[in-house]
């Protein structure tokens, strides 16, 4: 235990108190993000855009190369095999 440290029941109360202002607080940058990410969707629904594809190539874009390919290969033979 550090200098200083509030015990109760063997708890270290000070430590634990931080750590639960710092999960609120970012629970609270979360929910902050959440809504700004919403409102961007909005505007781009309102510009016309596809949000679902949007969305899709959000998730693309955070894969490498590899695995874009074989995702478009598996896509593509799951196409071929349903005659799409």
């Amino acid at each position: 235990m550090t200098k200083g440290t509030t015990l109760t029941g063997g708890i270290a109360v000070d430590l634990l108190l931080s750590l639960i202002e710092r999960v609120e607080h970012l629970e609270e940058e979360r929910t902050a993000i959440t809504t700004e990410i919403k409102t961007i969707f909005t505007e781009a629904k309102h510009a016309g855009f596809d949000v679902k594809i949007m969305k899709q190539l959000i998730n693309i874009r955070s894969c490498d190369q590899k695995e874009i390919d074989a995702y478009e290969e598996l896509l593509t033979t799951y196409r071929r095999a349903l005659r799409i």
